[in-house]
């Protein structure tokens, strides 16, 4: 089985939108995701750590939405969490485009999108009522939408690490743990003196992305530095950038939103690089196809949410799984193409757990089925699949990736922090041996020429082999998927 060949770019919103963070312990990264994580609504993907604060780490468990998570981000996907479900008459739906009040990320790093009196946690899903989350957000309190959210960052003062804060008009709500705290609301000339009333955004701006521990305000044309150590205001005007009506640090990036478009800029000087703005439609969330300009193969590619799966055929075909598309690389091109998934796998339909390729065939697993498909022109489900993962597998419990190597008759199948061989030779298929991984989760992996490849958020690691997997305490060094695997320039 031939995988990844070099043409694969040594050279996966929302997409887009893990600069440093924790995965696997405390390994400490570059932020791994643009629009992340997440088997959406399962892990974000198992604990995702604080993906939206200092790009401090994530513990991979979508890079995503209460519940599993898939983002999908400039990337958007793409992290996808499920929201709360229908709850009233008449609610907004996003796919339609829709000019958000605020958007900020939650101490998993899942963002939550506010419209009026609706909240979305996660890239896709119903809304639920915000006041459902933070019970103060309601008529009563005067609060039927928010002006301006943002999730703290500020290590100096732990009153104020980690806090949620929300601004309407003149006051400022303060909640931790998703409860509104004493003594609030205040007015913003006492919490942030020197900042106007009247916000249309605002984000946090951590060490390291800023000078020091920072909120940027977004007013109009206007932007405000705020200094949180020393309270002092740096007043700019950015006009290159359009007016934010909501802002968004996710993955280390920091996106502006207007209207249903977003742009990515640098939170100092407000530079854009790139091709901007984008529709938040194909990396903030899951939307099907909605018009003739939308590009899901460069949602799919660029996003930097994670991956559910990653394999290659015998015939050395590359496909890419997240979410309700698959990406596939013919042999010998460059090129990637996204489609639905369920336009080529049949009774497959969307998010898939895992895929391995061998005897020119396509094992996938989804929840505890092992779907079997032969590999040409037209992928065929064999008769009498799907199989249970017993049956098939001679194992019990989800899996979270599988791997063939080469011509080997080994599959490598990760369920958690542990990875079981099982031989595909022998009949029935038994255990050949288990063995603890260092990983605290993994979206998916793949085996190639180039060795063993472990996808974790938006990145991916490389191994010798599945041995020194197994002996590893160490993760090496960390590639973007969407970079180094697929080309793209974020």
């Amino acid at each position: 089985m031939r995988l990844l060949p070099g043409t694969l770019c040594l050279c996966l919103a929302l997409a887009l939108s893990y600069a440093v963070h924790k995965l696997a312990g405390d390994q400490q990264t570059e932020d791994q995701h643009e629009v992340y994580h997440n088997k959406e609504d399962h892990h974000i993907h198992g604990s995702h750590g604080d993906h939206g604060n200092r790009g401090d780490h994530h513990n991979h468990g979508d890079h995503g939405n209460r519940g599993d998570h898939h983002g999908h981000g400039d990337h958007g996907d793409h992290g996808d969490h499920h929201g709360h479900g229908n709850r009233h008459a008449v609610e907004h739906d996003r796919c339609k485009g829709i000019e958000f009040d605020a958007i900020m990320v939650n101490e998993e790093g899942i963002p939550y999108f506010f419209k009026g009196e609706d909240l979305w946690i996660g890239f896709h899903g119903d809304s639920d009522l915000a006041n459902h989350t933070f019970k103060e957000l309601d008529e009563y309190h005067h609060l039927g939408h928010v002006d301006a959210a943002f999730r703290m960052y500020f290590e100096d003062n732990p009153e104020d690490h980690k806090r949620i804060f929300f601004i309407l008009e003149d006051q400022v709500f303060s909640y931790y743990q998703h409860n509104l705290e004493k003594g609030y609301p205040k007015k913003i000339s006492e919490v942030f003196p020197g900042i106007p009333d009247h916000l249309d955004a605002a984000v946090e701006c951590p060490k390291g992305d800023c000078k020091d521990d920072s909120v940027i305000f977004f007013k109009g044309d206007k932007v405000y530095h705020y200094d949180l150590k020393t309270k002092e205001v740096d007043e700019k005007e950015w006009d290159h950038l359009d007016n934010c009506t909501a802002a968004l640090r996710f993955l280390d990036h920091f996106y502006c939103f207007h209207g249903t478009k977003f742009t990515k800029f640098h939170p100092v000087s407000g530079n854009v690089t790139g091709k901007y703005p984008k529709d938040a439609r194909d990396y903030f969330m899951r939307c099907h196809k909605f018009g003739k300009d939308s590009d899901h193969t460069e949602r799919e590619t660029c996003s930097r949410v994670h991956l559910d799966a990653l394999t290659s055929d015998d015939a050395g075909n590359v496909y890419a799984f997240r979410g309700h598309h698959y990406l596939e690389q013919k042999a010998g091109s460059d090129e990637w193409q996204s489609h639905p998934i369920d336009k080529n796998w049949k009774k497959l339909h969307s998010d898939v757990d895992a895929v391995f390729s061998y005897n020119n065939h396509l094992y996938m697993i989804k929840d505890n089925n092992v779907y079997v498909y032969s590999v040409g022109d037209t992928h065929t489900l064999l008769e009498g699949y799907p199989k249970t993962v017993t049956e098939e597998l001679g194992i019990t419990g989800h899996v979270d990736a599988a791997f063939v190597c080469a011509d080997h008759h080994i599959v490598h199948i990760i369920q958690g922090q542990k990875m079981i061989d099982v031989d595909l030779a022998a009949t029935p298929r038994v255990v050949k041996s288990e063995a603890p991984l260092h990983f605290k989760h993994v979206d998916g992996g793949t085996c190639g020429p180039e060795g063993v490849k472990i996808l974790a958020g938006s990145y991916y690691y490389n191994y010798e082999s599945p041995q020194v997997l197994v002996a590893s305490r160490i993760l090496p060094q960390p590639h973007k998927v969407s970079v180094e695997l697929f080309g793209c320039d974020h």
